[in-house]
């Protein structure tokens, strides 16, 4: 799987959270009613401030590797922080050296994909922040671009 390195400034997002971990597949389900919340109960909208129109899936506060319980938000980039309450959060993405992969496909399918194909290479990541931005530059769920941004040690 292709990738380059890129050098990114601080970013902040703003959005919905919750703790999950890969084991048993339950990420999978609780990311999905993470994305589900964000959009049905109407926070999207609500998010002020929004730097563009595309969304994040950010995962972080990482209990060690990707094999450990760690914190997914989704959300949006923000041009200011938002004061946290109980259905929001604020991360700040610190500046840095990623890791850039860029899909195409099924926002569900193709992103897992991905994810299987990142956890077997020989990154030096950080464990910090790793995030998806969803670019929403078509209607069809079938067919989006999706960049994968993996925090790397320098």
């Amino acid at each position: 799987m292709k990738y380059e390195i890129v050098e990114l400034e601080e970013k902040k997002v703003v959005g919905v959270k919750i703790k999950t971990t890969n084991q048993n597949g339950k990420s999978i389900e609780d990311i999905g009613m993470t994305w589900q919340k964000l959009f049905a109960d109407g926070i999207y909208e609500k998010i002020q401030n929004k730097v563009n129109n595309k969304t994040i899936g950010l995962y972080t506060e990482y209990e060690g590797d990707y094999t450990k319980p760690y914190t997914f938000i989704a959300g949006a980039e923000v041009s200011e922080e938002l004061e946290n309450n109980k259905e929001i959060v604020t991360k700040i993405i610190p500046k840095g050296k990623y890791a850039k992969f860029i899909i195409t496909g099924d926002v569900q399918n193709s992103v897992g994909q991905a994810w299987q194909e990142i956890w077997s290479m020989d990154l030096k990541r950080k464990y910090n922040c790793d995030f998806e931005e969803y670019q929403n530059n078509s209607q069809d769920m079938q067919n989006q671009e999706i960049h994968i941004y993996i925090a790397i040690k320098d």
